[in-house]
């Protein structure tokens, strides 16, 4: 039975963040660690003490982790970053509550003393000898210390504490991963049973020592089972500062997820029951899963539920019959055609995360172009009066300052400057529009179509899909480009004024026009000419979208969402080969453009060059690869540590150093060959779209929430039940005075409660 931890985190926003910059302001950003590991970080927001991030993340870890840290910095051009406040969740803290995290929190000081990390390898033996006892600690390493000194490094020795007795170890100088293989021997005194602290410092020539960690172990412990192997390295305990608010607050969203996957045979009776389900009348279904499933979630848990269901009927080849039923569900409990998929139904959460997972490709091809000209261009765009800035245009141009009109007049003709391009490219998309979306919208607009066949509502049918694509797809990804992985920094104040200005005339295209004149954003009039002119073109371009012959999809082999030999990442890197005489300089290290795929990782010098994989001797070689930025880094990591999933050769360790003058740098080590001195970290990993389908721990999530509703089901079933008995009481026909419908649901809620039992069973047993 595998098991699978999930960190579920979004960074929402700052407030009251204290001023770092002569300017009055700070440019912030956040870091997160996981057990003092950098796992993301967000982009810099800038001239900002109230930031918005809104950035989420989804990080699979190992089930051992034991706290969450965030660091708010402030970003400056030269020098290092200034350290503004940090927050440090422990993982009961995070696991107390299932539903998560979700509040404000103050920023705290960070004390250096308490910024620790690391571990220490111990084995340590309690000896009996004529007058006592003896405590034998074998100090043999540390791996992946805090660096205390300017160079990088530290100059580490142990300090062992046993009752009123102290030893040290030799001092290991310039290195974060020291061997000691030390044994130190510290006699018994009378009095109460002690506890055994090792402590590790960095020793300076010049002033006091610094603080890297310590580890205790009680009497009790020592006695019953002595330490022996790799223990985390604790800071000194100490409440943490509360600031009072004085360094601002953070508010976040975090909640873990933790489970236990049972191997696939036992998911195969509830995977073929969802699969079932969807090909029955959804209209009256009220005992199935999928309907269950939508009575009980809420809020983020049915955003999660909707992007496993997708992925689980993905993998099976059904997500067309998936979003279809859900869609029949939603429009046959629609009376106002207004309100149809405006709400955040399971059947809306559902379409909007396949889009995410199907076409986050083609919604790059779209709009990529565009989004970068806005970006690099940084032009000044307004239409609202109270938010004009005429002074901006004096410092553009000497003919002194325009009147409002001539701004608005420029800003017109801006913005359909990069409207223009956009509507030409998503009209001209419809060939490059994946199938499976297609298909999605075809049974989409049919089943709309069917419910709304009047000539009055004959524009239902493109809004339904229009509501999808351009406002719940192409619009936020304009408006929030970073979150679409379209941009790796968030836009500047300027820039993301213009982008909300794209986004609202885009989202009026989608709506057809139908607000166009309407509601308090009348400065948008100027405009109208060249949304309804794009307006007409919407229809044709939804015709011609869901134009598409539905046996394409049929006999279609069900596959991951990325097979092994599409790209999964790719950009520039700087590279150099391992040089065994000397460390490269700065110049030894090349600009190459990399492609990493579930099969290669390749590069060349350009996009368009040949690619190399391999020298011409085909010899392994070590390769040094270095990123621009810590976020590109993890990014990097994540791909190349789902890419190598599959492989059962990973290493467990590894050299985070090299190997110069006949030593390790990193562990000083001499001997080539030598173990690594510190750990890898293959199960950390960050979710996005292109993960990987994994069926097993998507059905394990649909099973945890249909137990939520088991004794709603038995209730359902125990009614059912009553209404059969008295039906049969009143006419004395029994069956025949049972409708169809009322039996099918029993039947289909007496099957789902039989398929929990079976898999809270297996569960009990694999546990055992």
């Amino acid at each position: 039975m595998a098991k699978s931890s999930s960190l579920h985190v979004r960074v929402v926003e700052g407030r009251a963040l204290p001023a770092r910059d002569v300017s009055g302001s700070s440019d912030p950003y956040c870091l997160m660690k996981v057990d003092d590991e950098v796992v993301a970080r967000t982009a810099t927001v800038w001239r900002s003490l109230s930031p918005f991030w809104g950035e989420e993340y989804t990080v699979h870890l190992p089930l051992d982790f034991h706290h969450l840290a965030f660091y708010v910095l402030d970003e400056d051009t030269v020098g290092h970053d200034d350290v503004i406040g940090k927050i440090s969740l422990s993982r009961e803290e995070i696991a107390a509550d299932p539903r998560g995290i979700d509040s404000w929190i103050n920023l705290s000081r960070v004390d250096p003393d308490a910024e620790v990390q690391g571990e220490i390898c111990l084995s340590v033996q309690m000896l009996e000898y004529g007058q006592g006892r003896c405590l034998r600690c074998h100090v043999l390493q540390a791996r992946d210390l805090a660096p205390r000194d300017i160079s990088g490094t530290s100059d580490p020795f142990a300090r062992v504490f046993w009752g009123n007795q102290s030893l040290e170890t030799s001092i290991i100088k310039k290195t974060r991963f020291p061997h000691w293989d030390e044994v130190l021997e510290l006699r018994e005194m009378p009095g109460d049973p002690s506890p055994l602290r090792v402590e590790l410092w960095d020793w300076d020539m010049v002033g006091k020592n610094d603080f890297l960690g310590m580890v205790e172990f009680s009497p009790k412990t020592l006695q019953q089972k002595p330490p022996n192997g790799w223990f985390r390295l604790l800071p000194f305990p100490r409440a943490e500062e509360d600031s009072g608010g004085s360094l601002g607050a953070l508010r976040l969203k975090v909640r873990l997820t933790e489970d236990r996957i049972l191997p696939s045979q036992y998911y195969q009776p509830l995977v073929e029951l969802l699969m079932t389900s969807v090909l029955g009348p959804a209209e009256e279904d009220t005992a199935g899963p999928l309907a269950l499933l939508e009575e009980l979630t809420l809020g983020d848990c049915r955003q999660d539920l909707a992007t496993k269901l997708v992925k689980l009927f993905l993998g099976r080849g059904l997500a067309g019959p998936f979003l279809d039923y859900l869609t029949r569900r939603e429009v046959a409990r629609t009376t106002d055609h207004n309100t149809l998929f405006r709400s955040n139904s399971l059947a809306s959460k559902s379409m909007e995360q396949f889009m995410k997972l199907v076409g986050m490709p083609y919604l790059h091809e779209v709009l990529k172009p565009v989004i970068s000209r806005v970006f690099e261009e940084k032009k000044y765009m307004e239409l609202d009066p109270c938010k004009m800035d005429l002074s901006r245009a004096r410092r553009i141009s000497f003919k002194g300052a325009p009147s409002e009109e001539q701004m608005r007049e420029t800003s017109v003709g801006l913005l359909t400057g990069y409207l223009g391009p956009i509507v030409d490219a998503i009209m001209g998309s419809v060939g490059r529009c994946p199938l499976a979306m297609r298909l999605a919208f075809k049974r989409l607009r049919r089943c709309v179509e069917d419910r709304f066949s009047q000539a009055e509502h004959e524009d239902v049918k493109y809004l339904a899909i229009s509501g999808f694509l351009f406002l719940r797809f192409f619009a936020p990804a304009i408006l929030t480009p970073k979150l679409f992985d379209l941009r790796d920094q968030h836009a500047d104040p300027q820039t993301s004024r213009s982008l909300l200005l794209l986004a609202k005339a885009l989202q009026s295209i989608g709506n057809l026009g139908q607000q166009l004149g309407q509601g308090k954003e009348l400065w948008m009039t100027p405009l109208h000419p060249f949304l309804l002119q794009s307006i007409s073109r919407v229809r044709d371009f939804l015709d011609r979208l869901v134009d598409v012959d539905e046996d394409e999809e049929a006999g279609a082999p069900a596959r991951g969402l990325v097979p092994p030999s599409a790209t999964v990442r790719e950009g520039y890197l700087l590279k150099r080969k391992e040089e065994p005489a000397s460390l490269a300089s700065r110049f030894a290290f090349k600009k190459r453009y990399f492609w990493l795929s579930g099969e290669t990782l390749s590069y060349s010098k350009g996009p368009e060059w040949q690619v190399v994989t391999q020298d011409g001797t085909g010899a392994l070689h070590t390769t040094y690869l270095q990123c621009k930025n810590v976020n590109e880094l993890n990014q990097w990591l994540s791909a190349l540590r789902k890419a190598s999933a599959p492989n059962p050769d990973k290493l467990t360790s590894c050299h985070p150093g090299a190997f110069r003058s006949a030593r390790w740098t990193c562990c000083l080590q001499a001997e080539r060959s030598a173990a690594g001195c510190s750990r890898t970290h293959s199960a950390v990993t960050l979710g996005d779209w292109s993960d990987p389908l994994d069926p097993d721990a998507e059905a394990q999530m649909v099973y945890r929430q249909l137990l939520l509703g088991r004794d709603q089901l038995r209730m359902q079933l125990l009614e059912d039940s009553s209404v059969n008995t008295t039906l049969e009481a009143d006419t004395g026909e029994g069956s025949m005075a049972c409708p169809d419908a009322l039996a099918r649901q029993k039947a289909a809620a007496t099957h789902l409660l039989e398929v929990l039992a079976d898999l809270d069973q297996a569960h009990e047993k694999c546990q055992l």
